[in-house]
């Protein structure tokens, strides 16, 4: 779609607006997500992006409706992903429930931004070098074999060159002052856990972002569609997360069902010059698998003691859940 510039601009103009709304009405600050609000908003940010493909239907057409909600039915399955990572990082800094939702919402502003930057970068890429094209394809497929081979993320956050670096900028305490990121202790400004738990979701971020954003470029070239649907995915990604929080363990099957959409998206891609898989086709695969790991996963559930919390694990030496990260204390820097 050629679209002029006011078009984009209204657009993020939208965006900053809903995540305004997400900020100021989701909760309070401080205050723990009740399921039932969780459930109402994320019905309510899934509803609004698919109802972005019913606007996109009458304005452009059928065609760039069905990409965009290909696109965005990718994005939002894969998203849990992230979801999954976020669990663990809040786990392994001790983070309590009432202070995460500060996290998530600058991480999501983050990844706003940031999935702009990649979204133009790639495709610059496609545009100017057609061989990118193979190159996405077998990182899809690559991505995909190695998700179906791990059932369980592990992540090593004591490992993070970024929670190094900010340990070197400010001095990092192990004691939380309220949803604060920094505080005031003496003469000198400190970085509470949740600051170190946000670099950790950005970092993180970036990583999902090289997954996702190649996935998407399967299914259109359409910037505009591509960025959209990364949009509409990213802002129900919160109250996704208070709503999942006690149930990302049970879904045994959910990483194969993205490795599998992974690949074939990846394959897709690899094979476009020779054949073009047409967007009902490539949307109807997507739903089908999801709902298929999701059917698997409710008749097979984990049993309690397969569970680990939220379906991930942190790496050898690193706190169990619930356990605060041992950072420096008050002064030292890490």
């Amino acid at each position: 779609m050629e679209l002029d510039l006011w078009v984009w601009a209204a657009f993020g103009v939208f965006v900053v607006a809903m995540l305004a709304l997400d900020l100021v009405a989701f909760g309070r600050r401080g205050e723990a997500i009740p399921f039932r609000r969780a459930l109402a908003w994320s019905a309510g940010w899934t509803a609004l992006g698919l109802a972005f493909a019913v606007l996109l239907a009458a304005w452009q057409g059928r065609a760039p409706a069905e990409e965009y909600l290909a696109g965005f039915l990718i994005e939002k399955s894969l998203s849990i992903d992230n979801l999954f990572v976020f669990a663990l990082i809040f786990a392994y800094f001790g983070v309590p429930a009432a202070y995460q939702r500060r996290v998530i919402f600058w991480g999501i502003v983050g990844a706003v931004v940031l999935r702009g930057v990649f979204i133009l970068a790639g495709a610059a890429l496609l545009d100017a070098f057609h061989v990118t094209i193979y190159v996405f394809g077998a990182f899809l497929v690559a991505t995909g074999i190695r998700m179906a081979r791990h059932a369980q993320v592990e992540v090593h956050p004591e490992r993070k060159p970024a929670l190094r670096l900010l340990g070197r900028l400010l001095p990092l305490t192990t004691r939380f002052h309220g949803d604060r990121l920094t505080v005031r202790v003496g003469s000198r400004r400190v970085a509470t856990p949740l600051a170190a738990a946000l670099v950790l979701v950005a970092t993180f971020d970036v990583v999902f972002a090289v997954d996702s954003i190649p996935a998407i470029f399967a299914i259109t070239r359409d910037t505009f569609i591509v960025y959209a649907a990364n949009a509409f995915s990213l802002l129900g990604l919160s109250s996704l997360y208070f709503l999942l929080a006690g149930l990302m363990g049970r879904f045994r099957y959910l990483n194969q069902g993205l490795a599998a959409i992974l690949v074939f998206v990846g394959l897709k891609m690899g094979l476009s010059d020779v054949y073009e898989v047409p967007v009902p086709l490539s949307l109807a695969v997507v739903v089908l698998v999801l709902a298929a790991a999701v059917g698997a996963s409710l008749l097979r559930p984990l049993a309690e003691g397969e569970r680990t919390d939220a379906g991930v694990r942190p790496g050898p030496g690193a706190p169990a859940p619930g356990a605060a990260r041992p950072l420096p204390e008050e002064g030292g820097a890490s």
